[in-house]
């Protein structure tokens, strides 16, 4: 692979923004609590600061791509490392915890438009198909890796420096990101496609609305005038979004492809892998520290089982992906978290640790199983014409699922009479969107990974016909 300087440079100026935004995605679970002491805010308010930065993130993921394609990848990357940044600053500096969901949303938005052109501009800067599969599997590992250790390094640096230091790290890495891509990615010129605004639009109101509902719910009543209009919201949203998808030739969603069952499964399995994922990293932050005593560093590397084996599972679907199909793996790896979460629905403030973390590392191991597992069958189901859009697609299903799980937990942690009840119920709801999805691998994807889509079929994939044996098609 010819990643010398020059190869290694470019790796680090895309690789920074998955980095800021993979720690940030995680890194608070551990600085929740200590934030939520430092602002006296609430457990509605903390669940805004963390769900701020996804609900912005999901809401403008697929816009940031239609940016990206219209304007060009290099210039939208860096708009969108600029306003992470500053965005960053403005998290440290909050002096209350409004301020600091606000800045979390702008952060949101600054990552919806640097993480679609980053992979756009990766795929450009190393052509070569050979030299292209040894750089992603790199940039997985780094990606991975940053996700596995983020509660660490929170926890580490929440007790030695305070808790802005987790938003203060961005900025010499953004800089060094925007440097670096300015010296050694070359630009390229946008396209003249329309941007679906109004669509966008509604998507933005859609999860705003139901984000609202789920968060301010158990505080207001889910029968208060601002809940019941924040779901009407998200209804006429819902129902502009459909007549105008049926009619409009700039659609948000490529919605032909979900007629194939495989591409549809990949994308409920998305949703319900960082529903069940990020909710639990949400809670399992949240129970160590106030139900058990832990401290910023003891609840990072109590969280650490659940993140640091992640990798490995990457490493391990690598190892039998030629010779098992992406369903059957998917299915175990999701039927395993399932099982695990379920077992801690008996986890009490008592209870020694290692019985969790167990429960905690076959969680992570299996989510590193699941997550290359998923994305492969949604680009065997899509094809190699529509691979760039469908993993669009599956990026903002996780993150919306991401959305909804941390919401969900901390719906049930605010309506819970005791850390007791609330964590059953919660880990109840995890192992449940687990075994769901394992159902949904089985029954959408792995039941028709026997059938290959037909030569002629390079236009519409999800069409399919003769049977190919066993393995992914």
């Amino acid at each position: 692979m010819s990643t010398g300087p020059p190869g290694a440079m470019k790796i680090t100026a895309l690789a920074s923004g998955f980095v800021m935004a993979s720690l940030d995605a995680t890194v608070m679970q551990v600085a929740g609590p200590t934030i939520q002491l430092s602002l006296h805010a609430s457990l509605t308010q903390l669940t805004w600061a963390v769900d701020g930065y996804v609900l912005s993130f999901a809401a403008l993921l697929m816009l940031g791509g239609g940016l990206a394609n219209r304007l060009g990848a290099r210039r939208v990357y860096l708009w969108g490392m600029g306003v992470f940044g500053a965005a960053s600053l403005a998290c440290a500096l909050a002096p209350g915890v409004a301020a600091l969901i606000a800045a979390r949303l702008l952060q949101g938005a600054g990552a919806a438009l640097f993480m679609p052109s980053s992979l756009a501009l990766l795929v450009r800067a190393f052509p070569g198909a050979r030299e292209r599969a040894k750089v992603l599997g790199v940039w997985s590992a780094v990606v991975s890796s940053s996700m596995a250790l983020g509660p660490t390094i929170g926890g580490v640096m929440v007790g030695a420096f305070g808790w802005p230091s987790i938003f203060l790290v961005n900025l010499p890495v953004g800089a060094a990101g925007m440097l670096l891509t300015r010296r050694h990615i070359a630009a390229a010129e946008g396209d003249a496609l329309p941007l679906a605004i109004a669509g966008h639009g509604a998507v933005i109101v859609l999860l705003a609305g139901g984000s609202f509902a789920l968060i301010e719910g158990p505080r207001l009543g889910w029968a208060a005038a601002p809940v019941t209009g924040a779901v009407a919201a998200a209804v006429l949203a819902t129902g502009l979004l459909i007549g105008r998808e049926r009619r409009a030739r700039d659609q948000v969603m490529p919605w032909a492809l979900f007629r194939g069952a495989r591409f549809a499964g990949a994308n409920a399995v998305g949703f319900l892998f960082n529903a069940a994922f990020y909710g639990s990293l949400f809670l399992v932050g949240l129970y160590v520290q106030q139900a058990r005593g832990a401290t910023p560093l003891q609840a990072g590397l109590q969280i650490l089982p659940l993140t640091v084996f992640i990798p490995a599972g990457n490493v391990a679907f690598a190892r039998v992906s030629g010779r098992v199909a992406a369903g059957p793996v998917l299915t175990a790896a999701l039927l395993v978290a399932g099982a695990a979460s379920l077992a801690l629905t008996a986890l009490s403030p008592s209870t020694p640790w290692w019985p969790p973390a167990v429960a905690l590392a076959a969680t992570g191991l299996a989510g590193g199983l699941a997550v290359p597992a998923m994305t492969a069958a949604l680009v065997d189901a899509a094809g190699a014409r529509h691979a760039g859009i469908a993993g669009s697609v599956l990026n903002a299903n996780r993150q919306i699922g991401s959305l909804v799980g941390i919401a969900s937990i901390g719906a049930v942690l605010a309506a819970a009479p005791g850390w007791a009840t609330g964590a059953a119920v919660s880990f109840g709801l995890v192992g449940a969107a687990y075994l769901t999805g394992a159902l949904v691998a089985w029954c959408l994807i792995h039941r028709r990974e026997a059938v290959r889509p037909c030569a002629a079929a390079r236009d519409a994939p999800v069409r399919t016909c003769g049977a190919a044996g066993r393995g992914r098609p």
